[in-house]
């Protein structure tokens, strides 16, 4: 049940903590220029309603349907929260939490049903037409029966909460509100509950106490205060310079590990919170926005005009009441604490597993055998050198029986937020690891001569993954390539070696003649080559466009060189076979297919008549039978 409560935390805090800026903008502007601001204008203060009806929900809707699917998931959760925000009178932040992500599953759901079915050339075609036509039907619903629900579910939940507030009971919900925070569900709490309740508030009466019942930094305070005092050893040295960072820095869960180290200190953040709420709401305090981190410097950046008593007294009295509880409590165990000083290290080390067990983070421990599920190669443009690396694997996984593992390959900037296991070139170490910090990372230098299947292997052997043995011909990696892909004039043999830019270029030239890319691709492979070398081992390199130029590929093609004396890739590489590869869609899937089964199972003889033969024959029936 917790794990539960922790991914639906994450995954609300996911979708609103990359658009805080936006929030930030909009309490500004309605903290200057509604009549009750600061500077009263009544032209600029037609901002406040769009932007809460219309700008913070669709961001809202739009990252929901990334966090899924991507950019692609993004936009189709944007267009299905336009119709809840039409069908609504009040800002629709629930709504767009609820059909951002309902988008993002639905072409995802769409794409890995099609993406086999979509013929050469009619990709752009056809995912531009499924994005419309799903989101524009998911729009027409969200109309005309999710609005209406969601209006009268939150319409319920102002009313108890307005109940709850006229009989003087708003305070209890710290009692809920401070374990949970411990358990890293303060974001969630905070901009999945209180922020759509607040930002009603602030449309109603200029300000809302809702933004300060989880942010309110007083709690906290009162315990870390408590160890700076009477506090014993490491926890005692530690406090000071933890009050600091979360007080002004806004860092809460910096605390958490205090109060874990001592359970019974969950009574002294009850008894702040449930203090700070009821001096909060008696005094008429509140903010015109979320603040966000949760530091006093924010708390009071955001605070309405004459609210500034209010939400002062709010976080000392929360302060000074945890602080009063929790002295208590410390002092009663100073003896035992002083012969257990490690007691401190041992909660940070259980607070660390817990959030990232919360947040989804390998870090730096590695995937059971019996976890693996989804492994990405990554590499700048996500084709070439990644593609291949991804298939050599999917291959080796499939012949062993592990059919549930996904392997794919993606461009870095694009990996799933679900992925796993990381593959990248160590020069792209740190791209790849800002793009994805919930997964583990392997570095390698070369995407097919690596020891990561041996990595994987072990880990699947010993984490008890069932094999399922498949026969189909996509699963075994047989695919041969599309005719026309590879034309037989297109296979040149007996080349005199040259430098492996003239090498690359000539390739590209060739791509360009035969009508499969425009001109700007071939600069487009010379600087992906400068980036990370497309040498692949076995005498064979794949030379392709970088990202940037995937726009000048016309239709997937290939071109196949062959140089008996070498072109010298590196002081220990020499490539005898130089492969241009133009990639449209997926099509360059099979490209990489075929390569791979080249790369592995060719024999070291088959591979040195290949590189020396002068019968084009025999290098155009190895890339197109398999």
């Amino acid at each position: 049940m917790q794990e539960a409560m922790q991914k639906f935390g994450r995954f609300l805090s996911a979708m609103v903590m990359p658009n805080i800026g936006a929030f930030i903008a909009w309490g500004f502007i309605t903290a200057l220029f509604i009549p009750a601001g600061w500077i009263p204008n009544e032209g600029l203060a037609e901002l406040v309603g769009p932007m809460a009806k219309w700008l913070l929900p669709l961001l809202i809707g739009f990252t929901g349907g990334e966090v899924v699917n991507g950019h692609r998931g993004g936009v189709v959760g944007a267009i299905a929260t336009a119709g809840i925000i039409v069908g609504t009178d009040i800002p629709m932040f629930m709504g767009a939490m609820i059909m951002g992500p309902i988008g993002g599953v639905a072409i995802k759901k769409f794409d890995e049903a099609a993406q086999d079915h979509i013929p050469g050339g009619f990709e752009m075609l056809v995912n531009n037409f499924s994005a419309g036509i799903i989101g524009g039907v998911l729009a027409c619903a969200a109309y005309s029966f999710v609005g209406p629900l969601v209006s009268s579910l939150t319409g319920g939940l102002g009313g108890a909460v307005g109940g709850i507030v006229s009989a003087g009971l708003l305070p209890l919900v710290s009692v809920l509100v401070e374990p949970a925070k411990i358990l890293f569900l303060n974001n969630a709490i905070n901009h999945g509950v209180f922020t759509p309740l607040g930002m009603q508030q602030v449309e109603e009466v200029g300000k809302s106490f809702f933004f300060l019942i989880e942010s309110n930094p007083g709690p906290g305070l009162g315990v870390l205060l408590a160890y700076s005092l009477f506090g014993v050893g490491n926890a005692k040295a530690s406090a000071p310079g933890a009050v600091i960072i979360h007080f002004f820095g806004g860092i809460h869960e910096i605390y958490f590990p205090y109060v874990l180290m001592k359970p019974a200190l969950i009574l002294a953040v009850i008894a702040g919170g449930v203090s700070g709420v009821f001096t909060l709401t008696m005094l008429n305090g509140g903010l015109v926005a979320p603040a966000a981190p949760g530091s006093f410097i924010a708390i009071m950046a955001m605070t309405a005009p004459g609210a500034y008593f209010a939400n002062i007294a709010a976080v000392a009295v929360a302060g000074g009441v945890s602080f009063a509880v929790a002295s208590v409590f410390i002092k009663a165990s100073a003896k035992a604490d002083a012969e257990n000083e490690d007691g401190l290290a041992a909660a940070q080390a259980n607070m660390k597993a817990m959030k990232a067990a919360s947040k989804g983070q390998a870090g730096e421990k590695q995937v059971a055998g019996a976890d693996i599920k989804f492994i990405v190669y990554a590499c700048d443009a996500g084709m070439g050198s990644s593609a291949l690396g991804a298939a050599a694997l999917r291959k080796k996984l499939q012949k062993d029986g592990y059919k549930s593992i996904t392997v794919k390959n993606f461009a870095i900037g694009n990996i799933p937020k679900d992925a796993q296991i990381v593959v990248s070139h160590e020069k792209l170490a740190e791209r790849a690891r800002a793009d994805s910090p919930q997964a583990e990372h392997i570095w390698v230098t070369d995407f097919t001569n690596n020891n990561v299947y041996d990595i994987i292997s072990e880990r699947l052997k010993g984490g008890g993954v069932s094999a399922t043995a498949s026969d189909s011909a996509e699963e075994s990696g047989g695919t041969a390539l599309k005719e026309g892909i590879l034309l037989k004039e297109n296979v040149k043999v007996g080349l005199k070696s040259v430098s492996k830019e003239d090498a690359i270029r000539a390739a590209g030239e060739l791509l360009f003649k035969s009508g499969y890319v425009e001109k700007p691709y071939i600069e487009g492979m010379l600087a992906r080559e400068r980036d990370i070398s497309t040498y692949i081992g076995q005498g064979i390199a794949i030379p392709h466009g970088e990202n940037a130029v995937k726009k000048h590929v016309i239709k997937t093609g290939l071109v196949v060189m062959q140089y008996p004396q070498g072109v010298k890739f590196s002081d220990e590489n020499t490539a005898h076979l130089i492969v241009g590869i133009a990639g449209k869609g997926d099509d360059h899937l099979a490209i990489i297919a075929n390569l791979a089964t080249i790369t592995m199972e060719y024999s070291e003889a088959d591979l040195k008549k290949a590189y020396t033969t002068d019968d084009p024959q025999v290098l155009f029936d190895m890339f197109t039978k398999g």
